[in-house]
């Protein structure tokens, strides 16, 4: 028991060092690919219709390759497991990926065309780490407390991921911190030393964590696209949290997306440190929240929970909406603070009802396994990832309609012809700021208030909705769990 629970305390450590690097790369490919475009490529707006295209498509794309590379995953067999050798391979080549698609001289539609291979690449690529990542989960810890600990421990290392990204990437990237002078200078160095720290970030996972590889005994059926969707359709828990999870991420992503961003630039002034510190303390409250939520998971109910956070999260963006809409911009640096301190409480409210989401899913697991007789980890824990990109296209669709409804492309493209003035060194960067700030003073205010609606009442109309779904339909509580995995043992004593 002594030698368990040290390799459990290892692998607590271990585990969730892992994902730090890798969710820099996701926050700087998915939260900033977009203000990067708009910001140092001029677009018309059939080519910005063209990349939100290419961004919905592959993740159409993803709903075979995920389910399909979790079953690959599922059946891979090697002296360092089934998850391994697929985390090395997803993040080498991920690194690679967004390392290119940042560091490009391309315009126009050239550009496009690079972007659409480019997006799909990093589809493919993310998806092996990402499912390897997550899949693992449950062969650390069968027992719903322990993976609880996980999950809220990775989670958290996630958000110290992102949060650095956050934090870094728009104050050397906006404003008169960029680095270099220019915006797709800046952008360039900011992947290449990020797209560093993820494998290295992974090593601690990789070398790091010993799993329960009892899977290894198990006889694994052949792949087919039946069994995948047989897995998924004959699921109805699953399917629920899944349908609760999309809903619930498209409203939590529609603020980081590049609508936060553009709303803060053109409200505020454009200095990156302002939506640096709204993105970074804006997530900091996750941290708390991942830190005690085992200890909150033994007191609280899962569902009694999330009514909690529903009530935080409104206030949060209430904060955020009268803030926006009332305080004068006169005083940006105190609007920003106070913006954020909105942003905190929607935050740890969304991220409450995100770790439960992921719990929920991976809890189908044994559901699965009562009902079909098949555990299928990978392919459920594919859903996940495939969900979350896909629910990222979708608030590429919502992004792209609110920028031509509230014609936020007449200002970003002088934005950047500026900056590409400057990265030729035709343009002084004192004098690029100056232009820059005259331009913003002509965005009207109905096109912030827009905007500012965008991401406050939208996110949290998601996120009710997500809340009532699952009080509604999602069964497998703490109770239902317990009762499911001893049932699972009694099955097994029996047969033993």
């Amino acid at each position: 028991m002594d030698k368990e629970l040290r390799l459990r305390k290892r692998n607590l450590i271990m585990y969730p060092l892992g994902t730090v690097g890798r969710d820099m790369i996701y926050n700087l490919f998915t939260n900033f690919i977009l203000t990067y475009i708009l910001f140092t490529r001029k677009l018309n707006a059939a080519q910005l219709a063209a990349i939100t295209v290419i961004m919905v498509g592959a993740r159409i794309f993803d709903a075979l390759n995920d389910p399909i590379m979790g079953n690959i995953i599922e059946r891979t067999r090697t002296k360092w497991g089934k998850f391994k050798p697929w985390l090395v391979i997803g993040i080498l080549s991920t690194s690679v990926v967004v390392y290119l698609a940042f560091n490009t001289d391309l315009h126009g539609w050239s550009f496009i065309w690079f972007f659409g291979v480019i997006y799909f690449m990093y589809s493919i690529t993310y998806t092996m780490h990402d499912i390897s990542y997550w899949g693992m989960i449950p062969s650390l810890g069968r027992d719903s407390h322990v993976r609880n600990q996980f999950t809220s421990r990775a989670t958290l290392f996630a958000g110290i991921g992102g949060a650095l990204a956050g934090f870094l990437i728009p104050r050397f990237t906006t404003g008169a911190g960029t680095l270099g002078g220019s915006a797709s200078y800046a952008f360039g160095r900011i992947a290449l030393v990020i797209c560093i720290i993820a494998p290295l970030f992974m090593c601690f996972t990789v070398f790091g964590v010993r799993e329960n590889r009892d899977y290894e005994k198990e006889k694994v059926p052949p792949v087919s696209f039946k069994k995948i969707i047989g897995t998924i359709g004959g699921n109805d828990q699953l399917l629920w949290i899944a349908l609760i999870f999309l809903i619930q991420q498209i409203g939590n992503g529609v603020v980081l997306g590049g609508l936060g961003s553009t709303y803060l630039y053109f409200d505020l002034g454009y200095q990156g440190g302002y939506y640096s510190n709204f993105s970074t303390f804006g997530l900091a409250a996750t941290a708390v929240l991942m830190v005690f939520y085992p200890a909150i998971s033994r007191k609280i109910n899962r569902k009694p929970f999330m009514g909690v956070m529903t009530v935080t999260a409104a206030a949060g963006y209430a904060v955020m909406f009268f803030v926006g809409a009332f305080m004068p911009s006169s005083s940006p640096a105190l609007k920003c603070w106070l913006m954020t301190a909105g942003y905190m409480l929607a935050n740890f409210g969304q991220y409450s009802f995100y770790l439960i989401m992921m719990i929920s899913i991976l809890n189908t697991v044994e559901y699965n396994e009562l009902m079909r007789g098949e555990r299928d980890e990978a392919i459920i824990a594919s859903l996940r990832p495939f969900l979350t990109k896909l629910s990222s296209a979708l608030v590429s669709v919502i992004t792209y309609i609110c920028y031509i409804v509230f014609g936020v492309l007449n200002y970003t493209n002088e934005i950047s012809e500026l900056e590409q003035l400057t990265s030729m060194g035709e343009l002084s960067e004192t004098a690029k700021l100056g232009e820059i700030a005259d331009v913003i003073t002509k965005v009207q205010p109905g096109q912030k208030f827009g905007l500012l609606v965008c991401i406050t009442i939208v996110p949290f109309v998601f996120m009710f909705v997500s809340y009532v779904l699952y009080k509604k339909h999602y069964k497998l509580d703490e109770n239902e769990y317990d009762r499911i995995c001893a049932q699972l043992a009694a099955h097994k004593g029996a047969e033993a």
